[in-house]
């Protein structure tokens, strides 16, 4: 967040789905409750991603276009007004 010159956003998702209690999807939570739910047929969403892939700087993200979902990748700085987050409350 630091990085960014203008815009810089008030936090970020892991903190905040940490704050209202739930745990960002993974990549394959988010396959599996799509068909059950639908989302993000004309916006994206992070999910969690691995140590790896952070530890480098990047982040993931998914949406569902074509009838399948995919998968990209993006700097952890990105930023977009249509991409949130799909989370995981367990009970």
């Amino acid at each position: 967040m630091d990085a960014r010159k203008t815009h810089k956003p008030t936090g970020n998702a892991l903190d905040r789905a940490a704050e209202i209690g739930i745990q960002i999807l993974t990549e394959e939570q988010y396959r599996e409750y799509h068909p059950l739910v639908g989302f993000d047929n004309k916006t994206s969403s992070w999910i969690l991603t691995p140590d790896e892939v952070r530890n480098l700087g990047g982040a993931l993200f998914c949406d569902f276009r074509y009838g399948q979902v995919f998968t990209y990748h993006n700097g952890a700085e990105s930023y977009y007004a249509s991409r949130g987050f799909r989370g995981l409350l367990r009970v």
